[in-house]
């Protein structure tokens, strides 16, 4: 109400008020180059999205894909997340969330992925185009504030996430996966939203402990190995057992426990042998 009243030049008491001419042009010439950037995306995104849906171009597209990947609800996954993350790296992340969001999203969606994972499958992945080169404009904005090489810091901001990529393939992928998204799954319960969530946390450390090659302390090579295979067994346990028993012709237990098992010696070991020793 305050910012109304000064706009037509008025105090809260009513009295007339002239606010300096210098700060008011100064302020309105900001505001009027702030939001070109804004805008102009916003305009560009949403001919681009009208232009997708008078023509038909999502369901298109999404047909495209699937016969791509023969079907493989992986391999589209993986081909739409190159896509939203191509679309990344020349957009910001709203337009490139809009832009995908028509274009991709039928992909995932006609094969039975609910849509509010769909969609946040691609949104997951437009965020992370901010910090994927070449462009990775959070992580160059980063150099800028702290004096650092540009390129050294993408390249260690898109080391450290890395295992962030494979989130949104968890709740895709797995079906009980959306407890991530804090969705109950079909048949599940609330308990099932812990579980997904700490599993998921716990391996994702782990692969981070592989990228990083540290732990508790330096990694041998056969520990960071060993750090990427409880990783992987705890953040895609339904699609490594599916892999193994058509692979092996065997029913294959649910490999998360293992994953955990790996995890905990992993950690008493490098907790009570010294690297030294270890290697």
């Amino acid at each position: 109400m305050i910012g109304v009243l000064a706009f037509i030049g008025l105090t809260p008491t009513g009295q007339q008020w002239v606010p300096s001419s210098k700060k008011l042009t100064a302020a309105m010439a900001d505001g009027s180059i702030g939001v070109l950037s804004a805008a102009t995306t916003c305009a560009a995104a949403g001919i681009i999205v009208g232009i997708v849906t008078l023509t038909g171009l999502g369901l298109k597209f999404s047909s495209i894909v699937i016969d791509l990947a023969g079907g493989s609800l992986l391999l589209t996954a993986i081909y739409t997340s190159l896509v939203v993350w191509i679309i990344g790296l020349a957009v910001p992340v709203t337009a490139s969330y809009i832009i995908c969001a028509v274009i991709a999203a039928p992909a995932l969606t006609k094969l039975g992925v609910p849509d509010f994972a769909a969609h946040m499958f691609i949104f997951y992945y437009a965020v992370l185009s901010e910090v994927s080169p070449p462009t990775a404009l959070s992580p160059f904005a980063a150099a800028a504030i702290t004096g650092g090489d540009p390129y050294i810091t993408t390249m260690q901001a898109w080391k450290y996430t890395l295992p962030a990529f494979l989130v949104p393939f968890v709740f895709v992928l797995d079906p009980q996966g959306v407890g991530l998204l804090m969705k109950i799954p079909k048949d599940g319960s609330f308990y099932d939203i812990i579980w997904i969530t700490l599993k998921t946390a716990i391996g994702l450390g782990a692969l981070a402990a592989a990228a990083q090659n540290w732990a508790l302390r330096r990694n041998t090579q056969p520990e960071r190995w060993l750090w990427m295979l409880a990783g992987l067994l705890l953040v895609f346990p339904s699609l490594l057992e599916g892999l193994a028993e058509t692979l092996t012709g065997l029913d294959v237990p649910y490999p998360a426990p293992f994953g955990l098992a790996l995890v905990a010696a992993l950690l008493l070991k490098q907790k009570f042998v010294p690297a030294r020793l270890a290697a």
